[in-house]
């Protein structure tokens, strides 16, 4: 990241607009003269000289300011602050998260929990079975982006390519082919002929709607045991006469009964995992 910083730093100085030695007078208005003007001794800076043959110019000693410690701390946090906007997005949208998620709190709202488990529980299940489902994903990305970068046998852009590579190829593998005719059609762009020609302008949006479709029906066969626990409960005080009494409360102590009984947290992340084996 080093190099990444002091690359932008360079960029940065090389194009910024040099400030003008002298303000110009305003049209209309006369030049001060010459004597009323303080002479102030000026030294030239180091960089500024031509240096001779055999010794580091201009161009050595903007890259040693590029790569000064304050200005690499101010690039820093700037790209810092910009990851983080674009980092949530990321996650939901080019990973395995948005499924995740989805089915855990529909079987929350299944099991009549409101609050239990919390949020962040369910944030956190969601985030390390997300790591887990995207761990070959990510061992490639490392394997043949992050490692050649780190080693300089790479450029910045090629690593870039190379890794969206490896999320194109999970997204494509988990994305229906009627969604990406649809974001085809709308785009009003050539259907391609392999997987790997769709655009991520196309496959993003598709692999989404794919992963909302896929957790919507997970969540309905989830509901469906539950269901049918409300409609026996429902109806049994409806037969005694208890129809002051919330079925809820009666029905919730069986719903928890029967998901410890058949193991359900393993049951479902399992199901989840392996809904993503292509």
């Amino acid at each position: 990241m080093s190099k990444l910083f002091g690359f932008v730093a360079a960029a940065l100085l090389t194009f910024a607009p040099a400030a003008p030695a002298f303000a110009q007078a305003a049209p209309g208005t006369t030049a001060a003269p010459a004597a009323q003007v303080p002479v102030v001794a000026q030294v030239t800076p180091p960089a500024a000289v031509s240096a001779p043959i055999g010794q580091p110019g201009p161009a050595a000693a903007l890259g040693k300011i590029a790569g000064s410690q304050q200005l690499s701390l101010s690039l820093q946090i700037l790209i810092l602050m910009s990851l983080l906007t674009v980092l949530p997005s990321l996650i939901l949208m080019m990973t395995s998260f948005t499924r995740i998620i989805i089915v855990l709190s529909i079987l929350r709202q299944a099991l009549g929990l409101q609050q239990t488990p919390p949020n962040q529980v369910l944030v956190g299940l969601a985030m390390f079975l997300s790591l887990f489902v995207m761990q070959p994903v990510l061992s490639q990305v490392n394997e043949t982006a992050l490692k050649p970068y780190n080693a300089n046998q790479i450029t910045l852009d090629e690593g870039i390519s190379r890794a969206g590579v490896q999320f194109h190829k999970f997204m494509a593998a988990q994305t229906r082919k009627a969604d990406v005719m649809m974001f085809t059609k709308l785009a009003k762009a050539q259907p391609v002929a392999k997987s790997e020609d769709i655009p991520f302008s196309i496959l993003l949006p598709a692999f989404v709607t794919s992963e909302l479709k896929t957790s919507f029906q997970i969540g309905f066969l989830i509901f469906l045991p539950f269901l049918i626990i409300d409609l026996i409960v429902a109806s049994s005080l409806m037969s005694l006469g208890m129809m002051m009494l919330s079925p809820t409360i009666i029905s919730m102590p069986f719903k928890l009964l029967l998901f410890v009984l058949v193991d359900g947290w393993a049951l479902t992340m399992g199901s989840l995992a392996s809904s993503f084996v292509r």
